[in-house]
């Protein structure tokens, strides 16, 4: 029995790698204990995907309601597995900025801790295993609000004779910039999954996200920001759009993209690698455009108001260069731009926003 372990598996990312790897004959044990409801409050519970993973995937997926930071917990479930553990598929985080400087500590053992919890239990029970981490560009810091930008009518862009105007490159500088406590979390975890793979030769690579969305989101205000954006139009929920005139720029990846690329290092897999990864100038919007795509595509005007005070660390344009994937990986290609991945938020969300709450 080959088995994949996948950490926040009711998530956005942990529940698509997990229907996508028993797809392809592993079984798939999850560990999600929902603490995204404690961080963002009912409405983010991904209490629902977790059934629905149950129901969906039957014998071939293994629920395990357990906390990262235990590290007993945790050190004794991969010993019950040992080495019919093939891949780590590790996505369970605190994703958020604000919530963060509201509980650092809790921010940081979740994060970094939780990280090292589960390299250390790869390293004693499973060595040879794979491991993947979504990582965050938040590691960059603000370091990527110093680029030259050109203000549009609708977005920030970048100078166009910029090294980056194709995107951010990982030799983007991690140091002397402001994180946010969240990215600096991150930037810990994000070291420690390279390590593990120079130090100790183990197969792991930490791949640095832009927004990473779909339609199994669970988005809320503070995390997930085209799902919720999408859910705020579709239900007339007043949303406030922070700083940079709303012209702040994002790329976005599907989760199904992501989890090909997932897929291609499992099979394939290097030590210690750092891959930006996003939807690139293929997907990518300011928010202003967004705002304009969820109208068009529900038929709704969203109600929305302006708040000057931007989010600390936050980006004014961000954009990922994937062409490091892309030349060790080449038969990997980004299938989902804005205004799909929009479209099937809507489509797929649409009637159970839209049921009464009791």
């Amino acid at each position: 029995m080959s088995i994949a372990i996948v950490t926040g598996s009711a998530g956005l990312i942990g529940s698509e790698a997990a229907r996508h790897f028993a797809s392809q004959g592993l079984t798939v044990v999850g560990i999600d204990n929902d603490m995204r409801s404690e961080f963002f409050g009912a409405e983010a519970s991904t209490q629902w995907q977790r059934n629905v993973l149950i129901e969906e995937l039957g014998d071939n997926y293994v629920h395990v309601d357990c906390d990262i930071r235990d590290n007993d917990a945790i050190g004794a479930l991969f010993a019950k597995y040992g080495s019919d553990i093939k891949l780590i598929v590790h996505t369970a985080a605190q994703p958020s900025h604000d919530w963060a400087a509201k509980d650092p500590h809790k921010d940081f053992t979740v994060n970094a801790n939780g990280t090292l919890n589960l390299l250390e239990a790869t390293r004693q029970s499973c060595p040879e295993a794979v491991f993947i981490f979504t990582s965050t560009n938040k590691v960059y810091g603000d370091t990527p609000n110093h680029l030259p930008l050109i203000e549009k009518d609708l977005r920030w862009e970048i100078d166009p004779s910029h090294e980056y105007n194709d995107g951010i490159r990982e030799d983007m500088s991690i140091d002397n910039c402001t994180h946010s406590l969240f990215g600096a979390s991150k930037v810990a975890a994000d070291v420690l999954v390279q390590e593990y793979g120079r130090y100790f030769g183990m197969k792991t690579a930490a791949f640095r996200g832009g927004c990473l969305t779909g339609p199994n989101h669970s988005g809320t205000q503070l995390h997930g920001f085209l799902s919720y954006l999408m859910k705020c139009t579709v239900t007339n929920t007043p949303y406030t759009v922070f700083g940079y005139k709303g012209k702040q720029v994002r790329d976005n990846i599907h989760s199904y993209d992501l989890i090909q690329a997932f897929d291609h290092f499992y099979r394939n897999p290097r030590s210690g690698e750092v891959y930006n990864i996003g939807g690139s100038r293929f997907s990518h919007c300011s928010m202003l455009e967004a705002i304009q795509i969820c109208e068009e595509l529900s038929g709704q005007k969203l109600s929305h108001s302006y708040a000057e005070a931007n989010r600390t660390g936050d980006h004014i344009w961000y954009v990922s260069d994937v062409s490091k994937f892309q030349s060790h990986y080449p038969d990997w290609k980004l299938t989902k731009d804005v205004r799909t991945i929009l479209a099937e938020i809507h489509s797929f969300n649409v009637e159970r926003w839209q049921e009464p709450t009791a």
